[in-house]
């Protein structure tokens, strides 16, 4: 087993085909096939399953997979980390964030780097918090913002913003109803559109729910926080956001937000990184500059900074 059959492996793996691996890679298919069995023959066992459409990765496959990309990940922060001269931010560094607030993070970032660090290259790739923190654990990710991070030893993390939730609504079917706050215990006479039990915002409505003595009324479930405020402008529900999340769609004047009291609900948006890797100069100024752009984001109050 060597690097580059575990970078021939990844990129046919993230690319779901031999062929499209094989461009990407600027080499022959027949000689792409035979590393990846070559690969299949030393492990013994099978990979990739191939059929009309392509490939898919079996259990072993997904197993070696996420081993890769964290091998492939240290190798090149080790390049980075030895070409790096003096506190010259040099080299690759991948970003990991929510998707309530990527869209207003995104364009300032790449600015920014464009900007501030120019000889560095800056992937970005959004998720759920759960999914960033398992990211920034097996190397995937070097940096990323996560909402209320369990606490862990793997992870060192900064809380940045507190985002106060609200219970959000179409503003056409709230004409002349809606109030600037709704009291907890209300939510359970209102037909909740919410994201999968993975999400933060889930689970922290649920808990607090459960406390209270409360049943919610989940009217539909749906992953995807923008397709939530499409279906709460189509009047098939409300949603319990933060405010970011509002403001990203972009549909702000079609919405009415409510703020949660008695309890209030907050979010914690936290700046998390592995805590067994040393920072590179790279990541030590995209750290400031993310945390920059965050506490300049006119949502939410800023938090103090704790251990992590």
């Amino acid at each position: 087993m060597n690097l580059k059959q575990l970078e021939y492996f990844v990129s046919v793996a993230e690319l779901g085909s031999f062929s499209k691996a094989a461009l990407a890679l600027n080499m022959a298919q027949p000689a792409l096939s035979r590393q990846v069995r070559a690969l299949e023959v030393e492990l013994r066992d099978t990979l990739l399953l191939r059929n009309g459409r392509g490939v898919t990765l079996t259990e072993a496959g997904q197993r070696l997979f996420e081993h890769s990309i964290a091998i492939l990940n240290q190798v090149a922060q080790a390049r980075d980390d030895m070409g790096a001269r003096r506190d010259e931010p040099v080299g690759h560094i991948t970003i990991g964030l929510p998707p309530s607030i990527g869209r207003q993070l995104t364009l300032p970032l790449i600015d920014g780097f464009q900007r501030q660090l120019p000889k560095a290259r800056l992937a970005i790739v959004e998720g759920l918090s759960s999914h960033i923190g398992e990211w920034l654990s097996s190397g995937r990710v070097d940096l990323g913002l996560v909402y209320n991070p369990e606490s862990t030893n793997h992870l060192t993390i900064q809380p940045l913003l507190q985002e106060p939730l609200c219970l959000v609504s179409s503003a056409r079917a709230s004409a002349g109803k809606a109030r600037g706050t709704v009291a907890l215990k209300s939510l359970a006479r209102y037909p909740l559109v919410v994201p999968e039990r993975q999400h933060v915002i889930r689970r922290l409505i649920e808990s607090q729910a459960t406390l209270a003595g409360l049943v919610l009324n989940i009217a539909w479930e749906v992953s995807s926080i923008a397709a939530i405020i499409d279906l709460v402008c189509a009047g098939y529900g409300h949603a319990v956001l933060n405010a970011s999340a509002v403001v990203a769609s972009g549909r702000a004047d079609e919405l009415v937000t409510q703020a949660i009291v008695e309890p209030s609900l907050a979010s914690v948006l936290c700046l998390a990184t592995s805590a067994r890797k040393r920072a590179t100069p790279l990541q030590r100024h995209a750290t400031q500059l993310l945390t920059e752009l965050v506490r300049s984001l006119p949502q939410g109050v800023a938090a103090q900074s704790q251990p992590g």
